[in-house]
């Protein structure tokens, strides 16, 4: 998977067309950790050549510009509060576009490919107008088979600018990994107490704590499985039941319906 477009370079044409710069060190402290001020194609061979960090990048996570040609400055004397208002500091300008922008996106993801280890991923920040173009680059680089997840991100600020159109709410962020032997923290936070308390308020006589679900689900069905009378009860009106009621006999047996004292069954 590849896009055809005037001008695209070979990943040695890109290599070799970055300039070796000998980078000023402000500080000569013995830390491992790095804060280069540069061109961030310099960067990244730098990177590669002299701090020969090669294979050997676990995480990474790029926010490039999203060819939106504008030219966004610092108000207020604040990072934070970048925006495209004509008013203030330029923090960067955001003009290029078509083919010449993914150029400018591919020469960069080639490099971090070159740096990134076996075990590691990439997570890429773009918006939905040209997200796509670049997961085509992304498929072309890492390979289709190493494209893990498309993840949503909510806007803090929606805005729709167009009259006749959904209001523009999320950008994407591209997962890939290098290879299958990706390292993969799975994202779960354990619960507190309070958390336990509040979710699962119930508790079973050998201590353990649970919850209730309803067994019935929106939607209703006619002379179907799931709309037939479980222990003489049908759904309610509108509503069938979640499973087959065969399904709802064995979990009664089990103990894994609890009855409420007016009758109505739930699922622990």
């Amino acid at each position: 998977m590849l896009l055809h477009y005037p001008n695209k370079k070979t990943e040695q044409e890109i290599f070799n067309s970055i300039p070796d710069v000998e980078l000023e060190q402000i500080n000569s402290s013995d830390s491992h950790n790095l804060l280069i001020q540069a061109n961030n194609l310099i960067a990244l061979k730098q990177l590669i050549t002299k701090h020969k960090l090669k294979d050997k990048i676990d995480l990474i996570y790029i926010d490039p510009p999203f060819a939106t040609n504008n030219t966004f400055t610092i108000t207020d004397g604040r990072a934070s509060t970048i925006s495209n208002s004509s008013n203030g500091i330029i923090a960067y300008t955001d003009t290029l576009k078509g083919f010449d922008f993914i150029e400018f996106i591919r020469e960069r993801l080639v490099l971090l490919k070159m740096l990134l280890s076996d075990n590691g991923s990439i997570y890429l920040h773009i918006d939905y107008k040209i997200g796509h173009y670049v997961k085509v680059v992304m498929d072309e680089i890492f390979g289709i088979e190493n494209f893990r997840n498309d993840i949503t991100r909510i806007k803090c600020n929606p805005k729709n600018f167009a009259r006749k159109g959904y209001g523009n709410i999320k950008d994407l962020i591209l997962f890939y990994s290098k290879s299958d032997n990706l390292i993969w923290n799975e994202p779960k936070i354990p619960y507190t107490e309070e958390d336990k308390i509040k979710l699962f308020p119930k508790t079973e006589k050998d201590g353990r704590r649970y919850t209730t679900i309803p067994l019935h689900a929106p939607g209703e069905t006619q002379n179907g499985k799931t709309s037939q009378a479980f222990k003489g009860i049908l759904p309610p009106p509108g509503r069938h039941w979640r499973c087959d009621v065969t399904v709802l006999e064995q979990w009664d047996k089990d103990g894994l319906i609890e009855w409420s004292d007016n009758g109505n069954p739930r699922k622990k």
